[in-house]
C-alpha cells in the first residue's frame, strides 16, 4: 500500500471518529500575522482608522507529503467620521479545510461598530458580526476498508454508513470592543480589547444523535507603538522614523488556549518581526515565527503592504513537519469617504477632525 494511500486511510478512520464522537468541540484556525487579519480576532477593529482597507491572506502548512492545511481570509472595513457615532462598516471572508481536506469551512460576515470618543487623545469601539458559516464534508474521499481492493490482505468490515448530510449552514455572532489611546504629541499609541466569537455555540454535528458545537473563542489583545520621533504636525506620518510595536494576545476556544506575543520593527516602510506562539490543551506546542515586509506608498494617502511570515515549531508533535507560510496583502485608502455632513462637504471641520481623530486616524502597522 503506498504512503498517500496509508496516510489517507488511516487519517480518514481519525476523522470519523472525531466527527462521530460525542460532544466534540470544534477549533479555528489561528494566524501568524494577527495585526494585518484584525476583523478576524475583534469586529471593534472595523472602521477604526479612516477610509477604507482591503486585506488578503493565505496560510498554508505541509504536515506530510500527502496532506496539509490551507486557509485564506479576506477583509475590507471603511471608517467614514461623517457617519455619526458610526465607526465603520465592514465585511469579512474565512476559508480553510481540515482533516486533509475532507472538510471545507467557509464563513462569510459583515460587522458593523460604534464610536466613542472620551477625549482628545482616547477613543473606544464596540463592534458587532453576523456571519453565515457553512461546513462541507467530502464523503466520497473518506478511505474506509470496504473501499479497498482485497489484495492489501484481510480487511474487517468498519461498519461505516455514509451520513445523508454533507453540508451544513448555520448563523453564526461574535462581539467585541476596544480602546484606543495616544500621547499629546502622537510618539505612542497602543490598543487594548476584548472580543467573543461564536456566541451561541453553533452545532457544528453532521448526524442528529450527537454534536459538536463550534466552541466560543475568547481573545484578549493589546499592542503599542512607539516613535523614535514624533509627528512634526497634526495626524502627519514620518516613515522615515524608526517605530517599534509590542503586541500580546490571548485566546482560548473549548479546552485549548492560544499566547502570541512578540514585536515588530519598522522603518523606511520595511517591516520586520519576532514573534513566540504557544499552544496549551491536549495539544501543546512552542512556535517561533519570522516576519518580513514592505509598505509602498504609491500616492498620497494611497499605499500596499505585503508581509511573509514563517512559523517554525520548536517543541510538539509536528516539530520535525514543515513550517506554515502566511502570505499577506493589505491595500489602504486612507482619504476615501462615502457619507457628507449636514455641510455637503465630505470632510468634517479641523475642530471636529481634531476631535475625532486626532494622532488615532492612521495606523503604521
Amino acid at each position: 500500500m503506498t504512503l498517500t494511500r496509508i496516510v489517507k486511510t488511516t487519517s480518514s478512520i481519525i476523522l470519523m471518529m472525531v466527527l462521530f464522537a460525542p460532544d466534540f468541540f470544534g477549533r479555528d484556525p489561528y494566524y501568524t500575522q494577527f495585526s494585518n487579519v484584525p476583523l478576524f480576532y475583534n469586529p471593534a477593529f472595523t472602521g477604526i482608522y479612516t477610509g477604507a482597507r482591503f486585506r488578503l491572506l493565505s496560510r498554508s502548512q505541509n504536515i506530510t507529503p500527502a496532506s496539509g492545511f490551507k486557509g485564506y481570509h479576506f477583509s475590507a472595513d471603511l471608517g467614514d467620521r461623517n457617519l455619526p457615532g458610526s465607526g465603520g462598516f465592514g465585511v469579512i471572508l474565512n476559508t480553510d479545510n481540515e482533516g486533509i481536506g475532507f472538510i471545507r469551512n467557509f464563513n462569510l460576515g459583515v460587522s458593523f461598530s460604534a464610536r466613542v470618543p472620551f477625549n482628545r487623545f482616547m477613543i473606544g469601539q464596540i463592534g458587532i458580526k453576523a456571519s453565515w458559516l457553512q461546513k462541507r464534508v467530502s464523503w466520497d474521499d473518506f478511505n474506509y476498508t470496504e473501499k479497498l481492493a482485497e489484495q492489501y490482505g484481510h480487511l474487517y468490515d468498519s461498519g461505516f454508513i455514509r451520513p445523508a448530510i454533507n453540508v451544513l449552514n448555520l448563523p453564526d455572532f461574535g462581539i467585541g470592543g476596544l480602546v484606543q489611546f495616544t500621547n499629546s504629541r502622537g510618539c505612542l499609541s497602543g490598543i487594548v480589547g476584548f472580543a467573543v466569537d461564536h456566541l451561541f455555540e453553533p452545532d457544528e454535528s453532521f448526524l442528529q444523535t450527537t454534536k459538536s458545537p463550534l466552541a466560543r473563542r475568547w481573545t484578549v489583545h493589546a499592542d503599542l507603538v512607539f516613535s523614535v520621533r514624533c509627528p512634526s504636525g497634526f495626524n502627519e506620518k514620518e516613515d522615515d522614523a524608526l517605530k517599534i510595536n509590542p503586541a500580546v494576545i490571548f485566546q482560548n476556544q473549548g479546552n485549548t488556549s492560544e499566547l502570541q506575543a512578540g514585536i515588530n520593527l519598522t522603518n523606511y516602510g520595511i517591516y520586520f518581526g519576532l514573534w513566540y506562539k504557544g499552544l496549551y490543551g491536549p495539544e501543546k506546542n512552542n512556535t517561533i515565527a519570522l516576519l518580513g515586509g514592505y509598505r509602498y506608498v504609491f500616492a498620497d494617502k494611497m499605499s500596499i503592504k505585503c508581509t511573509y511570515s514563517y512559523d517554525m515549531q520548536v517543541t510538539g508533535p509536528h516539530k520535525k513537519d514543515g513550517g506554515i507560510h502566511e502570505i499577506s496583502l493589505v491595500l489602504e485608502f486612507s482619504s476615501l469617504h462615502l457619507f457628507k455632513n449636514s455641510h455637503g462637504s465630505s470632510y468634517r471641520s479641523l475642530t471636529q477632525a481634531q476631535k475625532y481623530n486626532s494622532q488615532l486616524a492612521y495606523s503604521d502597522f
